[in-house]
Order: structure tokens, then sequence, then C-alpha cells
């Protein structure tokens, strides 16, 4: 088992992103005007990308269960907003599944914790609290929550999750990679699978 030895630094992560951990990586935090993205006390604000697939309402649907061993692509509507500039909404009580823009090449001895950003929790968003493991490979699909009556708004290419980086004693015996990862170089949104 290996043992946690502690977060990474800023300048841990900028030497890891030297290697190709983090595609495209951008060496300062940006904020002016937009919801920051960029590297962070000890991890790095990850900007959301421009795939998204938003829950139909039921009647839309051809079942009105979301079964998770078997997701139908008629629960979701797919939006493409890389030829748009601006932002795509979350309906009110909605839930919309996206990525990030950032590709990421995980060392089988760190661990990342993706964590929502407080600048849309306080709008009412959640962002699942997920873990990325050690040998991931590809973008990271979001899941993204709105807890309010009103519908929110999101900003590609802007910062929606902050990565935290932890580094373990030594290398992963069986990592993400060397187990067969099923989501291993996905890119864009794809549903969950068994």
């Amino acid at each position: 088992m290996t043992d946690l030895t502690g977060l990474l630094d800023d300048r841990s992560i900028l030497d890891l992103a030297e290697q190709g951990m983090i595609v495209p990586y951008v060496d300062t935090l940006v904020r002016d005007g937009v919801i920051s993205y960029g590297p962070s006390s000890y991890g790095y604000d990850v900007r959301l990308g421009t795939m998204f697939k938003i829950a139909s309402p039921f009647h839309l649907a051809s079942s009105n269960v979301i079964d998770p061993k078997a997701v139908d692509d008629d629960h979701f509507t797919s939006v493409d907003m890389s030829d748009h500039a601006g932002p795509i909404m979350v309906p009110a009580h909605g839930f919309i599944l996206g990525h990030s823009l950032e590709v990421f090449d995980i060392p089988s001895d760190v661990f990342v914790i993706a964590l929502g950003k407080s600048t849309y929790a306080r709008s009412g968003l959640s962002i699942n609290v997920t873990p990325i493991e050690p040998g991931f490979r590809g973008q990271v699909v979001l899941e993204i929550s709105n807890h309010t009556p009103k519908p929110v708004l999101l900003y590609p290419n802007e910062g929606i999750s902050q990565f935290v980086f932890i580094r373990g004693s030594r290398p992963c015996e069986t990592d993400y990679e060397k187990r067969g990862g099923k989501y291993q170089d996905q890119r864009g949104v794809t549903h969950g699978k068994v």
C-alpha cells in the first residue's frame, strides 16, 4: 500500500506539467474578467471544455428512468459550443455533463481530487467531488448540478474546478492504466460505463 506524502505545491505541479501532466498548461493564474484558471496554492484550476450533455426532461426520453449501467442517449441532449462564444445554460434543478479543456497524464505516484469552485457554488451549482487516479490519461468528465429554481450560466474556456494533487510515497502497483481503466484516453463527454 502506498502512503500519501502530501500535497504538491505550485512548483512541483509546474515541474510535472512541463513533463506533460497538464496540456495545455497556463503558468500563471488568470482571473481578470473570467472565472479563474491556472495554478493555485496546491492545485490547478482547470477550464471547462466545449462539449456538453444536458439531461433531457423525462417527457423527451424513451423511459422515465436513467440506468447508470446502461445510459440511454435519449436522456441527454448533446451540445457543442466549440464554434460559439458565450455561456451555456444549466436549467433550473438541471444536470449537465461537461469536460475539462485540459488533457491530463497523471503519474502513477500522484492522486488528484477535483473540487468545485466557490464562484459556481455560490450561484447554486455543484461539481461532483471526483477522484482522478494515478495513471489516468485524458480529459476529465465533470458532473454539474443546478440546485436552484433558476437557470445558471456556465462559461466554457474559463475555470470550473480546482484539482488538488497529492503525491504518494511511491508509484501504485496497479495504476489506472495497468488495470485497464474504462475511461482511459477519453475526450469530450462520455457516459458512465460498467
